[in-house]
């Protein structure tokens, strides 16, 4: 009796929906970077120094962009502040660090901009928050003179709604408005839909004169499914780049899973310009560490490439010893450690794949997968650690020094390989 084989069908892979908007430029000297259109997704972060310390805020701007961050926001709250932004940009370009800045502003940016021109000059970029820009006849007032300081100097300008700040007065309205339904919208609802009505400023700012194509809207809140909700929702509605961000996402693992959840289904179809991630930093953790978590969420999806990727198995009962954990952190380490220059010296680099496993049972099949992979002994193997390049065998360490040998290999395979390009 024969037996026959099932018909396997071909499965097509997913990939993320691509959805075109309009491209903002924020620019600084030389450097352009665009946001929306045909331009990858974009990390940006933002500092939590106090402003008025220009060197300290400096210094935590330059770790900010060499971790990968194409763009930092800092706050700008006071003027003592304002007056510091100048100094902080002119210690960045004395540093070589071309990252654009983005200006936070609340409550009383309209006036900062006016009194500080040469703090209006230094950013790339405005952050407004309408419905933390004065109240009744004041309101359109002072988000004209915002508008009207980035007309003046050619700035782009994020329009952002965040949970925490509604306006307050057009809530009312619209709850009010609500009541008198046959059939109310429940409270979450309502506050959707004054999200989705943040494309009512944006509209206006282009009235005022600016450029559509320098607009850029966010509508922030800190609920995975609310932020998945109210993105769709004005996706839908306008064809502006669109800045995503879970606010007030939390620290550690919290914060990066709901940050990945949220941020991940969005882009998957085709929703998003420019991400942050809002993590809250944990006791001595570097401020640097909510860039490499959006970096990696973009990396994850195929979106982009930042920096070379590390497989590495979890490890189980047949790897007892802890020395494939240790060499996968200190791959891991000198990778991105190194990236600040081997991003401008060896072109391609961020896409090479580099496995770390730690028993015979998938070592050899994902080291042959990968562009340069290490093999190492499980319990009970054989003290050796097999090392395949580009899918072939080609050495075999031993002995104690296992770790930098590896890493010499790794650094001598990125010179000849990506060093001719």
């Amino acid at each position: 009796m024969q037996s026959s084989m099932p018909v396997i069908e071909p499965i097509s892979c997913a990939s993320p929906t691509v959805k075109h908007t309009r491209q903002a430029s924020v620019v600084w000297g030389s450097r352009t970077v665009t946001v929306g259109g045909d331009a990858p997704v974009r990390v940006q972060s933002m500092t939590n120094t106090d402003t008025v310390d220009a060197v300290g805020t400096a210094i935590q701007i330059k770790e900010l962009a060499n971790a990968g961050s194409e763009m930092v926001r800092i706050t700008v709250n006071t003027p003592e502040a304002a007056a510091q932004v100048p100094y902080i940009r002119e210690q960045l370009d004395r540093m070589g660090v071309d990252v654009p800045l983005i200006g936070d502003f609340h409550y009383n940016g309209h006036r900062l901009l006016t009194d500080f021109p040469d703090c209006a000059q230094a950013l790339s970029k405005y952050r407004i928050n309408p419905g933390n820009v004065g109240k009744g006849d004041k309101k359109d007032k002072q988000f004209g003179q915002m508008i009207e300081a980035a007309v003046r100097w050619n700035k782009a300008v994020r329009i952002g709604v965040n949970w925490g700040s509604l306006d307050q007065e057009l809530l009312a309205h619209l709850m009010d408005e609500n009541s008198k339904r046959s059939t109310p919208w429940d409270v979450k609802s309502v506050i959707a839909a004054e999200f989705v009505r943040g494309i009512v400023p944006a509209k206006l700012a282009e009235t005022m004169g600016l450029n559509g194509n320098q607009i850029i809207l966010s509508c922030k809140v800190s609920g995975v499914q609310d932020l998945i909700s109210v993105y769709r929702g004005m996706s839908k509605r306008c064809d502006y780049a669109l800045h995503l961000g879970l606010t007030e996402a939390g620290m550690g693992t919290k914060g990066t899973v709901a940050s990945a959840a949220a941020l991940s289904v969005l882009l998957q179809e085709g929703i998003g310009d420019t991400i942050r991630v809002s993590l809250t930093p944990q006791p001595n953790e570097s401020r640097t560490q909510e860039v490499v978590i959006a970096s990696e969420i973009l990396q994850s999806l195929g979106l982009r490439s930042f920096v070379p990727s590390v497989t590495a198995c979890p490890g189980c009962g047949r790897t007892t010893s802890t020395t494939f954990q240790s060499l996968t952190q200190q791959i891991d380490d000198f990778l991105r450690a190194q990236m600040p220059v081997w991003k401008d010296k060896f072109a391609g680099v961020e896409k090479m794949k580099v496995a770390v496993m730690g028993c015979i049972v998938n070592g050899p099949g994902e080291s042959k997968h990968a562009d340069i992979g290490i093999s190492l002994p499980g319990t009970g193997e054989a003290p050796a650690a097999p090392v395949y390049i580009d899918g072939e065998k080609s050495v075999t360490l031993r002995g104690d020094n296992i770790a930098q040998e590896f890493q010499t290999i790794v650094q001598n395979y990125i010179e000849n390989r990506y060093g001719k390009k």
